[in-house]
């Protein structure tokens, strides 16, 4: 009877210990491998919720944050390599538009108005940069949207058809009629600034040459390398300082 009943005490004090949890009840603190077994099967909802999916296109992220393979924008050998951008040039312009519009002075929708391209600010005024050629062909379609007559002062009276294709705009002035009725001008300045460019622009009268609208916008780097110059714009370089002109 008494080896019946030591035999019992054993069996019951073994069913308690195998039971998950019980250990809080017997003052036990579990091993180190039961933690991380309990552990392993906690499943913390919004941490993952913050975790990004993973996408075998845009590459892993390591330990600082920071995309281990970027995004190839494009195909073609030496193509610009960044994260997709949600915003570009004309989302700035369009700003700068707004503003210019809400200050604007004696120009209304029946002035025409000419757009230039913007001048890099160090130099004679006469240089300019891709940017400065694309915020003044999205100066034209704010504008346009406004209902303010834009005159394209590049346009030509003709035709012309080419190999390589059909034009109407043309940067030879003995091609540009000299009459064209221009009473504002929209013009800017280009900083290069730490992280982008600072633009200045403004809308000048062109006989009395005053000021009747401003804006300033800054413009960050990445906006602005993400403009590609087109491979014609490429032909006349400047290798080991000899400039190479391609010939006919």
């Amino acid at each position: 009877m008494k080896l019946f009943s030591t035999l019992l005490g054993c069996l019951v004090i073994a069913g308690c210990s195998s039971i998950p949890g019980m250990h809080h009840i017997s003052g036990k603190t579990p091993e180190p491998e039961q933690n991380a077994q309990l552990s392993s099967a906690i499943v913390d909802v919004p941490a993952q919720a913050n975790q990004p999916l993973p996408n075998a296109n845009n590459g892993g992220i390591d330990a600082f944050g920071s995309m281990e393979k970027p995004v190839m924008i494009g195909s073609t050998p030496g193509a610009f390599k960044s994260l997709p951008l949600t915003r570009h040039v004309g989302h700035y312009v369009r700003n700068m538009a707004q503003d210019l519009v809400g200050n604007m002075e004696y120009v209304t929708e029946r002035t025409p108005v000419a757009i230039t391209h913007f001048s890099l600010i160090d130099s004679d005024l006469r240089e300019t940069n891709l940017l400065g050629q694309q915020m003044a062909e999205s100066f034209v379609h704010e504008f346009h949207k406004f209902r303010m007559p834009v005159v394209e002062f590049k346009a030509t009276q003709f035709i012309r058809v080419t190999e390589t294709g059909d034009y109407v705009l043309s940067r030879d002035f003995l091609d540009l009629n000299n009459s064209t009725p221009i009473q504002y001008v929209l013009t800017g300045t280009m900083t290069k600034h730490q992280g982008g460019f600072i633009v200045n622009a403004r809308m000048l009268g062109m006989e009395s040459k005053v000021v009747v609208a401003s804006a300033q916008s800054f413009i960050p780097f990445y906006v602005v390398e993400a403009l590609l110059p087109s491979e014609s714009s490429r032909q006349n370089e400047i290798v080991d300082g000899v400039r190479i002109i391609q010939g006919e």
